[in-house]
């Protein structure tokens, strides 16, 4: 009987670790454009973590029982309490990247080496996803103590997820 436990385990295991190499996948391919078209980014980094952030995050909300922490009270607990500064420096960083935008204007992203079609397109592609990866992040970070603590409330009373 505890087999078939420890295969569970491993699979959750191994799952997570599909997610989280399917995350960095994703990330790679939306910031390739960037990488390519660009001199310099100064919002890679950030840009990364958006991705993997929200990525991550929503899949936690949608398809908590799939993860291996499904049945760890303290995993959950302490995912809560890291949600608040993921939350706060998701902020932060889409408020540096609009300021930066604001002042700078996104030539300042793109350079003046591309032909200005490419290079309008190139800023809006930027614009777009950095505020859909950032500001999905924050809505995520959000969202998901809310769902920590139903799991929770239905591991305790219910012996549910």
């Amino acid at each position: 009987m505890a087999e078939p436990q420890i295969n569970k385990g491993k699979k959750t295991i191994e799952l997570e670790i599909y997610w989280w190499l399917l995350a960095g996948l994703i990330a790679v391919l939306v910031v390739a454009p960037i990488l390519l078209n660009t001199r310099t980014f100064p919002f890679y980094l950030s840009n990364i973590l958006f991705i993997i952030a929200f990525l991550t995050l929503t899949r936690y909300i949608f398809l908590l029982r799939f993860t291996w922490f499904a049945r760890k009270e303290i995993v959950k607990i302490v995912l809560f309490f890291l949600c608040i500064p993921i939350v706060f420096l998701a902020v932060q960083e889409v408020n540096l990247f609009q300021t930066f935008l604001d002042e700078n204007g996104s030539e300042a992203l793109v350079g003046k080496a591309l032909p200005l079609e490419k290079r309008e397109s190139l800023g809006k592609y930027i614009h777009s996803e950095m505020l859909l990866f950032g500001v999905g992040t924050i809505i995520s970070g959000v969202v998901l103590p809310f769902r920590l603590i139903l799991s929770i409330w239905r591991g305790r009373n219910t012996g549910g997820i």
